[in-house]
């Protein structure tokens, strides 16, 4: 190792030494970072620890001012020291204080210091501290230097942990374990459970961090990966997953992490550097977890999970750590709850038991959410600090509809939710019974009830669903979940197993809407910085600037509908002159069909998105040339009232429900009846029955929505007089008021309507 002494495993074997002596943590910490600085020829090296206010405090220093020590502080994301605490990753600087992030403390003296080095150090994926190299001279150190910093920062973790440098946080409260405890969270699976928590604990707590035969641990490393492969191999041909379409994907995506061979060489790396098998997954994973926790992608984030469950299984494999008493201990109404896991994770426990998931993290595109859907398995996430909270046994409430968890629960609550529990199970009966029946007024209006979806799991909510089509196919969905580029072939696959399914009932695609916060990683766009990424490059704007990305995929499609009926549609066009383009392209791709004399889609329809509202003022000019129209109600609420939904200060301040929303919607829908030009809407306003109900009354008689929504939809369409609904509304639109939702409710109730 360039400029150091001995290299990470001299290194290493020193800390061991260190470490073993009977000290106080913090005399121990004094000695590492006198260690560290002697062995990487450091003239200075400084230990940061993030305090119980959230701060970074100079813990340890050796080089600078011994009076800074525990005086000098700096906020997460406050100079170079929080820069990296604040993004987990490491600085490398040969000039330090020319960097525009450099914040000068004259209390440390290190002014006269030029290079940096630094890097996050990290326990179970969290910043807990930063460790710092410096010298006087424009030094840039070596890859070999700054990885051999990382595995000494992930030791140093260890030495934090097992101490009492940190102590409590001197805010944190005097939590209770016996009272009734209310977290409200996020819907990731509908379903109302009521039972006994059993707390996930997968991790493996690594003891022995130092190798002392490093030829021996890459070659348990080797095998235990092996193995691991090969259970999961195992785990897909077991009776209940081997035909399981909702989910079998998923965990073919999740093998095809676990043979990924840049996984295993990060880890075969880490061994080299002198750590044990077990120390090496647990350093690769604390920094894929911290990569991709800040990841500006929620499907790039949602990775994550998959990467922590297979290294917790892979350090069972290797420590002998078996999950067989999981099933065999629970409770027959347990409900799992977990700071996080991976859908293979939840499948180790008996589905039978299993009545809820609670997760402090997650997203409900995550693979283990898709998975609990498919298994009827109700979800609540983001549930904050749900496991300092519960004990084991606790009785608890977990409303996968509001997304609501209710612990130690009091009698009143109880009975309440087990008669929204068997009220539930009676309107799924009643789902059940109109099914196949369809949606269809009391004055003879049919409405057209359609499922979103956007993977191959997402295909048996077809027909489970009575629905008549998928109104929105996000094609991106696929792109998001791998790993590279999909191939042509790949698509191909993916689109005719949705057209195979949808079995002559339409299938709409919409084309790749990624960017803004949809970035792929492996198309290199995240290095784009824009303030305001829903309003940038996104969508059409990066296929008609990339045209061969949008020829492929469009390629795929008509190759893959070869012979049967296709749609496609294009997102977030705001002038026709995007429109104009975009379907040029898809007629050079037809040509070249013919010039190669291949088989073309019997028919071809090709549509657009109406999200941004410029596009509304051009329809006169746009209808005339497209074959459909389909509102995407989410985007285009949001840009009609500058209201970032994901925003929690402002995503409810504006109704869906307001004369605003609802004036806007009746001239799009006027326009296209003008025009003889078929509307759908499709969004989330869409999927709830009451907003439904308006779309209705507006004149839509085209939505598109979940699956669970065509059960409660159906049954309201089938319930309401639509031509009255529709004379009642036109005294609305003008009223000077926030929202009409007590105005429709209230009709909804006088005059029978299912809401």
């Amino acid at each position: 190792m360039a400029g150091s002494v001995g290299g990470p495993r001299i290194l290493l074997r020193r800390l061991r030494e260190v470490m073993a002596e009977p000290e106080s943590a913090q005399k121990r910490l004094d000695k590492i970072v006198v260690l560290i600085a002697s062995n990487m020829v450091a003239e200075v090296c400084s230990a940061y620890l993030v305090n119980g206010a959230r701060e970074l405090e100079l813990f340890a220093t050796e080089g600078l001012k011994p009076s800074a020590v525990h005086s000098t502080r700096l906020r997460i994301g406050e100079g170079l020291v929080g820069d990296i605490a604040a993004h987990a990753r490491p600085l490398n600087l040969a000039d330090a204080q020319s960097h525009p992030g450099f914040a000068y403390r004259p209390e440390t003296g290190e002014e006269i210091y030029k290079s940096l080095m630094g890097v996050p150090i990290l326990r179970s994926g969290k910043v807990i501290g930063v460790l710092v190299v410096q010298n006087r001279t424009k030094r840039h150190y070596t890859e070999e230097e700054v990885e051999a910093l990382q595995t000494v920062a992930m030791v140093l973790a260890e030495v934090v942990a097992a101490s009492d440098l940190i102590g409590a946080k001197p805010d944190e409260p005097d939590l209770s374990h016996e009272r009734p405890f209310h977290i409200v969270g996020s819907s990731f699976a509908e379903g109302i459970a009521l039972g006994h928590a059993v707390l996930h604990e997968p991790r493996v707590h690594v003891t022995k961090l130092i190798a002392e035969d490093t030829e021996l641990e890459l070659k348990r490393l080797e095998q235990a990966v092996y193995a691991l492969r090969g259970s999961i191999d195992d785990m897909l041909e077991t009776e209940d997953l081997s035909h399981a379409g909702e989910h079998r994907e998923v965990l073919q995506a999740y093998r095809m992490f676990a043979n990924d061979r840049g996984w295993l060489q990060r880890m075969l790396e880490a061994v080299d550097t002198g750590l044990t098998a077990e120390a090496a997954v647990e350093r690769v994973q604390n920094d894929t977890r911290a990569r991709l926790q800040r990841a500006a992608d929620p499907y790039i984030r949602d990775r994550l999970h998959d990467f922590d469950d297979l290294a917790n299984r892979l350090l069972r494999q290797l420590t002998g750590v078996t999950l067989a008493s999981l099933s065999a201990n629970l409770p027959s109404d347990a409900i799992i709850i977990a700071r996080n896991m991976g859908p293979a994770e939840l499948l180790d426990y008996d589905k039978e038991r299993l009545r809820g998931l609670v997760l402090e993290e997650g997203a409900p595109n995550a693979h283990v959410s898709i998975v609990a859907r498919a298994f009827g398995i109700a979800t609540v996430g983001r549930a904050e600090d749900i496991i300092e909270h519960v004990e084991p046994g606790d009785a608890i409430i977990v409303d996968g509809d509001t997304g609501e968890v209710y612990l130690r629960p009091s009698q009143e609550v109880i009975s309440s939710y087990s008669e929204k529990a068997r009220f539930r199970a009676s309107k799924q009966e009643q789902y059940k019974e109109i099914r196949d029946e369809p949606g269809i007024t009391l004055d003879g209006e049919k409405v057209d009830l359609y499922v979103n979806a956007g993977l191959q799991v997402d295909l048996p909510h077809l027909e489970e669903s009575g629905a008549e089509g998928i109104g929105l196919f996000r094609t991106e969905l696929q792109f998001m979940i791998a790993s590279t580029l999909p191939s042509l072939r790949d698509q191909i696959e993916l689109y005719q197993a949705v057209i195979e399914a949808a079995g002559g009932r339409p299938a709409v695609f919409r084309t790749l809407d990624i960017g803004g916060d949809k970035m792929l990683p492996y198309m290199n766009l995240a290095s784009i910085k824009e303030e305001n990424p829903a309003l940038g490059w996104r969508a059409i704007r990066i296929s008609l600037d990339r045209p061969a990305l949008l020829r492929h995929q469009v390629r795929a499609l008509l190759t893959a509908a070869a012979g049967k009926s296709l749609r496609i549609m294009f997102p977030m066009i705001a002038e026709v002159a995007e429109y104009k383009r975009a379907r040029a392209l898809v007629d050079k791709e037809m040509a070249r069909l013919d010039r190669f004399g291949k088989e073309k889609p019997a028919s071809l329809e090709v549509g657009t998105m109406l999200e941004v509202p410029s596009l509304a003022w051009q329809l006169d000019t746009l209808l005339p040339m497209v074959d459909f129209v389909s509102i995407g109600s989410n985007d285009l609420l949001q840009f009609l009232f500058a209201s970032d939904r994901g925003n929690p200060r402002v995503a409810t301040r504006y109704d869906l429900l307001s004369p605003a929303v609802l004036s806007f919607l009746r001239h799009i829908v006027m326009k296209c009846h003008e025009h003889k030009t078929p509307l759908t809407l499709c969004g989330e306003m869409s999927g709830k029955p009451l907003e439904a109900m308006a779309l209705v009354g507006l004149g839509l008689r085209r939505i598109s929505m979940s699956p669970a929504a065509i059960g409660p939809v159906k049954m309201m369409v089938r319930s309401l007089d639509a031509a009255k609904l529709e004379a009642f509304m036109e005294g609305l639109y003008g009223l000077p008021e926030r929202s009409v939702r007590d105005h429709l409710a209230r009709y909804a109730e006088e005059n029978g309507v299912v809401v």
